[in-house]
């Protein structure tokens, strides 16, 4: 049974909700990690320790609390030149997931599969840390990475051009 198809420059295709969810999810984060990069670039020349103390006192924590007082001095031994690589990391990974998203938009070949090996890559990672440190948000994470491995490749066929 095949479902609602549209027709776009004289190509039939299926439409594919679960795809459309796929893409937003990419192109959301490649938002995101732009944001973050921006951030810190804007936070490179600045002195991080009085940074961090202000962002304590905006949220009303208790800076005393062992927790706190051990991040303040990891975040003292922050140098300008670590921020900067951050941000240009941050940068980069953000460029990749806008292009395996705006790929997908496309239904490029070599999107799909870019998005099935980005999203299998940190599927081992994911385990080792739900192994070691629990949470539910990494549960949840390496959940939707297994469904998108999954249904991009069982779906491959039907969702992308193939010349």
């Amino acid at each position: 049974m095949t479902g609602p198809v549209e027709i776009t420059g004289g190509l039939v295709r299926q439409r594919a909700p679960t795809l459309y969810l796929i893409i937003a999810i990419k192109l959301f984060k490649g938002l995101a990690l732009v944001s973050l990069a921006v951030a810190a670039y804007a936070l490179s020349d600045n002195n991080l320790p009085v940074e961090y103390r202000h962002l304590l006192h905006f949220f009303r924590i208790d800076p005393e609390k062992k927790f706190w007082s051990d991040l303040a001095l990891q975040v003292g031994k922050i140098t300008q030149a670590n921020v900067l690589w951050v941000a240009v990391g941050t940068l980069t990974y953000s460029l990749f997931s806008w292009v395996e998203g705006i790929g997908l938009v496309f239904r490029a070949p070599w999107a799909g599969w870019l998005a099935i090996g980005e999203s299998a890559f940190f599927i081992p990672i994911e385990v080792v840390e739900l192994v070691t440190h629990y949470s539910r948000t990494l549960l949840a994470i390496l959940a939707l990475n297994v469904l998108i491995v999954w249904y991009l490749f069982l779906n491959r066929q039907r969702l992308f051009r193939h010349h």
